[in-house]
């Protein structure tokens, strides 16, 4: 069952939508787009028409065994979702009642940023991960942020879009007081942290740093969206759910 969609479009044509369908956030670009990523199913520099985020059951007794290879368990979802086997893929344990969806525009440029945040698995750059492991089998700790634009990237400032938005992400675990799953002050992501950034067909843009446009607007998206996705997630934790209860079922509506 589709419980949200929203359209995005400018004068260049390029629209976008998304819906949530089968515990799974499926956006449409529809038409192929560039995409950097990340992700464990279509990772690297490559064309596609759908991004998916989709989430995957923690507890041990119903969960698919079959997500142990995240590449071919996500083929599957999105043969079956319709959405191509050239699409790009993330999974995630934070049920998507949890999505975030920020955008901010100026000067004929848009970026429009989704994000789940779970943060059992925060952790800081460095830490040894042995410990870590034995900790945290069975919870869900991934920050995915997809981040969609009307802008036409050169192929560096999509790469250094990443650069931005991760340091945005690490400023908001910081602003935040996310401790590592160690206990450790200063959390700077979790140890599975995946990122989208979708090329637009828009104006030209050679650049990405904080100094731009588009360099600001990704970092306004990622810390507004960072900000809710953290008071979101710690609502969501204190109930137990992240501790492997079933999240609620998402219900209908558009927003």
């Amino acid at each position: 069952m589709s419980v949200s969609i929203v359209h995005s479009t400018d004068r260049a044509g390029f629209v976008t939508s998304f819906r949530v369908i089968e515990r799974t956030l499926v956006i449409d670009l529809h038409r192929p787009r560039r995409i950097l990523s990340s992700a464990p199913r279509g990772g690297g520099l490559v064309t596609a028409r759908y991004v998916l985020n989709h989430q995957v059951d923690i507890r041990p007794e119903v969960r698919d065994d079959g997500w142990g290879d995240p590449r071919r368990y996500l083929g599957r979802l999105a043969h079956r979702l319709r959405a191509g086997q050239r699409c790009v893929a993330l999974m995630t344990a934070v049920p998507m009642t949890q999505l975030v969806c920020i955008r901010e525009q100026a000067d004929g440029v848009w970026m429009e940023a989704f994000l789940t945040v779970g943060l059992t698995n925060a952790v800081r750059v460095g830490e040894s991960p042995v410990a870590r492991e034995r900790r945290l089998r069975g919870t869900p700790g991934t920050i995915n942020v997809i981040l969609v634009t009307n802008a036409r990237l050169a192929l560096s400032a999509m790469v250094t879009l990443v650069q931005v938005a991760t340091e945005g992400k690490t400023a908001a675990l910081l602003a935040a007081g996310v401790k590592s799953c160690s206990g450790a002050d200063g959390a700077t992501g979790t140890g599975t942290d995946a990122l989208v950034v979708v090329n637009g067909a828009g104006p030209r843009v050679r650049y990405g740093g904080t100094h731009t446009l588009i360099g600001a607007l990704v970092g306004r998206v990622i810390s507004r969206g960072m900000d809710e996705g953290i008071r979101r997630y710690r609502k969501w934790a204190a109930t137990g759910c992240s501790k492997g209860r079933v999240a609620p079922r998402p219900e209908g509506g558009s927003r």
